[in-house]
Parts: C-alpha cells; sequence; structure tokens
C-alpha cells in the first residue's frame, strides 16, 4: 500500500474543514486517508489514579469521533480507501510517529484540541520544524480556487520546495507562482543608501528562474509566475495567500547550528489565508 495521507480530527468544525482537503489530497494523489484521533494518555498509563470508567469513555468519545470522520469522508468520496486510527498519546507524539508511515500530514489552524489547536502552539510549531514529511496546515476557506503560491529563499535550499509545489500546481491544474521577497531593500533606503530598485529587482527575478529552471523542466505543463517583492517575506506571502488556493514554504532556518522552524515559516502559519505546506529539508 502507497504512504497515506494523514489528518488529525477531534471532531470540531475546523478539524472537518482539514478532514476535507485532506480526502481531497488523497484522492488527487491516488493515496489511501488515514484519519487519526488522539485522546489523552494518562488515564491509560496510570488506570490507577483514574475513574475505572474514564479510559473506556474517552475511547468510546475518540471512536464517535473517527466513526464520524470517516461516515463524511465516505459521503463524498466513496471509492477513497479509508481507515482511522484512536491513539492514547500526546497529540504532538502521536503525529510524530504517525510521520514515519506518511506521505503528508494534516491538521488544521485551531479547534477543540488534540491535534486541531496543535499547529498554533509552540510544539506544534516545532513538530513542523521537524517532521520528515510535508505538514499541510489548513487555514482560510480551502477553496478549490487561485494559484498555488511558493515562497522561496534563495540563500536555502529550494529544490524539495519547489519539487512539491510544481507537483500540488500540476495536480490542481493550477497556475504556479514563485515568490521571493527580499527585506533588505527597506533597510537600505532607510539606511540613506543610494540602490537602483529596478536592477536589483531585475537580478533577483533572474536568480529566481535560474532556481526553478530545472523542476519546470520536470513539469512541462505547469503555468509558471514568477514575482520579486521588495518587503518583508512574511508580509509578502502572507499577501499572496488572500487569493491562493495552497501556500508552499521551507521548513528549516539554516542559519541555525540546529535545525528548526524558519521565522518566516513561523510567521506565514499565523497569517496566511489559505492552506500552508511546511516542506521538510532533503
Amino acid at each position: 500500500m502507497s504512504e497515506p495521507i494523514v489528518v488529525g480530527t477531534d471532531g470540531s468544525d475546523e478539524a472537518a474543514a482539514a478532514l476535507d482537503w485532506a480526502a481531497a489530497e488523497a484522492a488527487l494523489r491516488e493515496r489511501p486517508l488515514h484519519i487519526v484521533h488522539a485522546v489523552e494518555s494518562w488515564p491509560y498509563k496510570a488506570p490507577l489514579f483514574a475513574p475505572p470508567e474514564t479510559a473506556e469513555r474517552l475511547t468510546r468519545a475518540g471512536r464517535m469521533v473517527l466513526a464520524a470522520a470517516r461516515e463524511r469522508v465516505l459521503e463524498r468520496r466513496p471509492d477513497l480507501e479509508t481507515t482511522t486510527e484512536l491513539v492514547a498519546e500526546e497529540a504532538w507524539q502521536a503525529l510524530r510517529a504517525q510521520s514515519e508511515k506518511a506521505f503528508e500530514l494534516v491538521v488544521a489552524s485551531r479547534g477543540r484540541g488534540g491535534f486541531a489547536s496543535l499547529m498554533l502552539g509552540s510544539t506544534s510549531l516545532r513538530l513542523a520544524g521537524h517532521s520528515a514529511v510535508p505538514v499541510v496546515i489548513v487555514r482560510g476557506d480551502g477553496a478549490d480556487r487561485g494559484e498555488v503560491i511558493v515562497g522561496i529563499d534563495l540563500a536555502q535550499e529550494t529544490e524539495p520546495v519547489l519539487d512539491y509545489a510544481f507537483e500540488a500546481a500540476a495536480l490542481r491544474g493550477a497556475r504556479l507562482r514563485v515568490v521571493h521577497a527580499w527585506q533588505t531593500f527597506a533597510t537600505l533606503i532607510e539606511a540613506g543608501y543610494a540602490v537602483d530598485a529596478d536592477q536589483i529587482e531585475l537580478d533577483l527575478r533572474k536568480e529566481v528562474a535560474a532556481a526553478y529552471q530545472p523542476v519546470r523542466g520536470r513539469h512541462p505543463g505547469v503555468e509558471v509566475a514568477d514575482e520579486v517583492i521588495l518587503e518583508h517575506p512574511v508580509t509578502a506571502l502572507s499577501n499572496a495567500s488572500r487569493n491562493a488556493r495552497l501556500l508552499v514554504v521551507g521548513a528549516h532556518d539554516r542559519r541555525w547550528s540546529a535545525p528548526r522552524l524558519g521565522s518566516t515559516s513561523h510567521g506565514v502559519i499565523h497569517h496566511a489565508q489559505c492552506p500552508v505546506a511546511v516542506i521538510p529539508s532533503r
């Protein structure tokens, strides 16, 4: 069986939106969908300190959440291979364990708890920075329209991010917009330096085109536009996300000795208005 699209759910409306997005993604990629719900682990790990019915109640409620999620998917996509799993574990630990056998992880931006709320917390941001597979945080209305946007940093490795973005655009029949934001321009102006904005933009655009040309050759059917924006990357990408169906960014900030979620990715996760795919380095 091919590696599944894994989605976390807690039964909230936000989790339902993430579930719908994940199901559509699984269908596009012709992969199975695996739905996971995490329950509090302490009644299972320390049963002597929990009321006798606690674990049973949590299990029953979790199974109801999973059954409702599976029914929702199969009502819309009866042919999609769909499985469920109830785990008694902290949400971030369960999700990280799921990544070992997943193609991609999908979570909502917020919800009642567990998976759906974790992408706005420090634990989940750390998880996005360390996941071995793409993590998609479903924000906005998840509409099936608009461009796929990919933000690239010319000082970092760009190929994994571009590979994912080109494939996502190809699967959706969407145009891909490659965005590079350069905030140093404003800093130089404020410092009183004389700069040629037109020449800077022209030079950067050449570098951007050179970065995506090798990947474009593998996806000749994808329409591509590129854009150099002379402002802060979080602002540029968040604004671009307003009319996008998916925003793709890299996970790691390589300026630090240990891998971590880069500051741009961190900011975009909080402010984007469409689903955000965070792609790990290879």
